[in-house]
């Protein structure tokens, strides 16, 4: 296991009340993404739920560090990263690249490497093995951004538009296509315990609801589906149904009762 970095540098945090909350819900955004895709949620979840958004390498605060190409060395880096954040349950939230690293975390987590987390939240990403191979990352800028352009936009705003914009993130975006892309599943992981939720935009031209679905073989736990109304960026506009249901997901959260293991 990598040792850990300053836990500041890896996730944003909101000024809360003094006193820890019952449950922390760590975000991981896309790829090219950043932290502040989830600067809203703290305003939207139960005030007893505190948002760690995971700050990415190479990008806003973190630009002078070059950019993790390494599906294991970012799990590894994430996971040493939460040991600061083990005295009250947590949960994760991945949305695209995001939920792959979500996974990935969840496994070491639940191997011994920090406490079990009591749900994995799965977004817009299908199940390790089931969403083909694609080599983006190699590709020609102008390949790579119409794949991405695809997809849809955030907010309706295309940020390689600018050519400012577009010469910072095209090579952050293409790191972070290498990681995903060149990323196998170990052929001998151990499904999940935790309960997945897999959620997916039903006009999303990146994955089909089949391949979403297919994280249900990732767990021995429960497993539900959920789709919102948009395409591979709808948790966005549909913030507010989104993390309704993350919350209603996390009220009956079970309690931990020691490092690696939750007590139901």
């Amino acid at each position: 296991m990598t040792a850990p970095d300053d836990p500041g540098l890896w996730f944003h945090r909101a000024p809360g009340p003094p006193q820890p909350p019952r449950l922390r819900l760590v975000c991981l955004p896309h790829a090219g993404g950043t932290a502040r895709l989830f600067d809203g949620w703290r305003h939207r979840l139960p005030t007893t739920v505190e948002v760690l958004a995971v700050r990415y390498p190479g990008r806003q605060e973190r630009l002078d560090e070059p950019c993790v190409e390494s599906m294991t060395e970012l799990a590894d880096r994430v996971t040493a990263a939460l040991a600061a954040y083990d005295d009250v349950p947590l949960a994760l939230f991945g949305h695209s690249m995001g939920a792959t690293v979500a996974y990935e975390v969840a496994r070491r987590l639940e191997a011994g490497a920090g406490r079990a987390p009591v749900h994995v939240m799965v977004s817009a990403r299908a199940a390790p093995g089931h969403g083909g191979r694609t080599t983006l990352h190699r590709a020609a800028d102008d390949v790579l951004l119409a794949a991405v352009r695809r997809l849809g936009t955030l907010g309706g705003v295309d940020p390689f538009a600018e050519p400012e914009l577009r010469e910072l993130l095209l090579p952050v975006l293409r790191s972070d296509y290498r990681l995903i892309e060149t990323y196998a599943p170990a052929a001998d992981a151990a499904p999940l315990r935790a309960p997945v939720t897999a959620y997916l935009g039903d006009r999303d031209p990146g994955c089909s609801g089949d391949r979403v679905r297919a994280w249900e073989g990732f767990t021995t736990g429960d497993f539900a589906l959920r789709a919102f109304s948009g395409d591979h960026f709808y948790l966005a506009p549909r913030e507010a149904e989104l993390t309704s249901d993350i919350a209603e997901r996390l009220a009956p959260a079970p309690v931990a009762t020691a490092r690696g293991t939750t007590a139901t």
